[in-house]
């Protein structure tokens, strides 16, 4: 009754609200993605088309021949007698096999969409001592699903293990249409995003999208792990990228990444190394606000099944995984609910973060 009795300037209020809620929730990702992409590239280069002119004939058979030169590991046969529609290749650490067998036990166990065919790899580089090593032979023999390539694992060398999965993907599994690289702490809706990628059906070539991160500064600390110097990387802004923690590439963009990485220094972290490549090839970024980048999305199970990642997923994930994947479909007024609650959630989250590290900074202040 009292909802009837609403005057005009106050529904006008209430829906005026609304909105505003509505646009301070979802308005960045909106904007992000329809308004703040990339200026294209123009294929007239000729650099750029040579580059395109190479991808299309590039011959990988002189490498499987040495290719025990490049890696430990290879598992290249697992492509060799089928037509994959996804390959995820999970960047992983040598010592974390609890992790990537919860990935196996979770959403790493899809092995295919509505008869499209889905393949999950964990791509790693050489381990520090033999014990682990041996755990890793044993693991492979086992599940059949580990690239480790000749090069040590370390931070210095995650953009090799980049190029590496790059390098592999072309020469052993080149029948694959499209390609999520992404790491051992997400989570993955392969389902949900498996099901975006069918829906595709024009414009399959040139795809690199994911959260794409826009004017990012290299950093110039000297005392940072992941400092870069001006010698370098010149510019004052990388170029536009997809964040690291979960990207998809269609595989004509793999084999235009693979040739264009020969020619860029490998001195930028991993993401924005692929990024450089992508520019230089003529492959713009898309946005999705479907990828979390490394945000951890806060649980909603409705939500969870319309997103495609979420970052620094802890050991829950299995209890998570069960309700997702038990076939109940969510109605779209759930799925609202599910996306509102979980971005609050989430928001609330990282204010509650924001808020402790100013207090931790503040405290520090004080004690010096």
């Amino acid at each position: 009754v009292m909802f009837c009795r609403l005057r005009t300037h106050q529904w006008c209020f209430i829906i005026f609200n609304i909105m505003l809620f509505h646009a301070l929730l979802f308005g960045g990702d909106l904007l992000e993605e329809y308004f703040l992409h990339s200026l294209p590239v123009t294929y007239t280069d000729m650099k750029i088309l040579k580059i395109r002119e190479k991808a299309r004939k590039l011959d990988m058979d002189p490498l499987k021949t040495n290719m025990s030169k490049s890696y430990i590991i290879s598992s290249s046969e697992v492509c060799s007698d089928r037509e994959v529609f996804l390959l995820v290749i999970v960047c992983s650490s040598p010592e974390n096999n609890t992790r990537r067998n919860l990935i196996r036990r979770t959403w790493g166990n899809v092995t295919g969409i509505r008869g499209y065919a889905v393949l999950v790899l964990f791509a790693l580089g050489k381990a520090a001592s033999e014990a682990i090593q041996l755990d890793i032979s044993e693991e492979s023999q086992k599940h059949g699903d580990i690239i480790e390539g000749n090069f040590l694992d370390s931070f210095e060398n995650q953009t090799l293990k980049t190029v590496m999965s790059m390098e592999w993907t072309v020469t052993f599994c080149s029948t694959a249409r499209f390609i999520l690289k992404t790491n051992e702490e997400m989570f993955v809706n392969i389902p949900s995003l498996a099901e975006y990628l069918l829906s595709l059906r024009t414009h399959l070539e040139d795809i690199y999208f994911g959260r794409v991160i826009h004017q990012d500064m290299p950093d110039r600390d000297p005392q940072s792990q992941s400092f870069v110097s001006l010698s370098q990387y010149q510019e004052e802004y990388y170029p536009d990228y997809c964040s690291g923690t979960a990207f998809v590439i269609s595989q004509d963009v793999a084999r235009k990444i693979y040739i264009v990485a020969k020619e860029t220094p490998v001195l930028v972290p991993p993401d924005v190394f692929v990024g450089i490549c992508a520019k230089n090839a003529g492959i713009i970024p898309i946005q999705s606000s479907r990828f979390s980048g490394k945000k951890h999305i806060r649980y909603n199970r409705c939500c969870y099944k319309f997103i495609f990642t979420s970052s620094e997923m802890k050991d829950e994930l299995f209890k998570e995984w069960k309700e997702i994947s038990d076939g109940r479909d969510c109605t779209l007024l759930e799925t609202y609910y599910g996306l509102v609650s979980c971005r609050v959630l989430t928001y609330f989250d990282k204010f509650k973060h924001f808020n402790m590290e100013t207090i931790k900074n503040e405290a520090l202040h004080f004690t010096n």
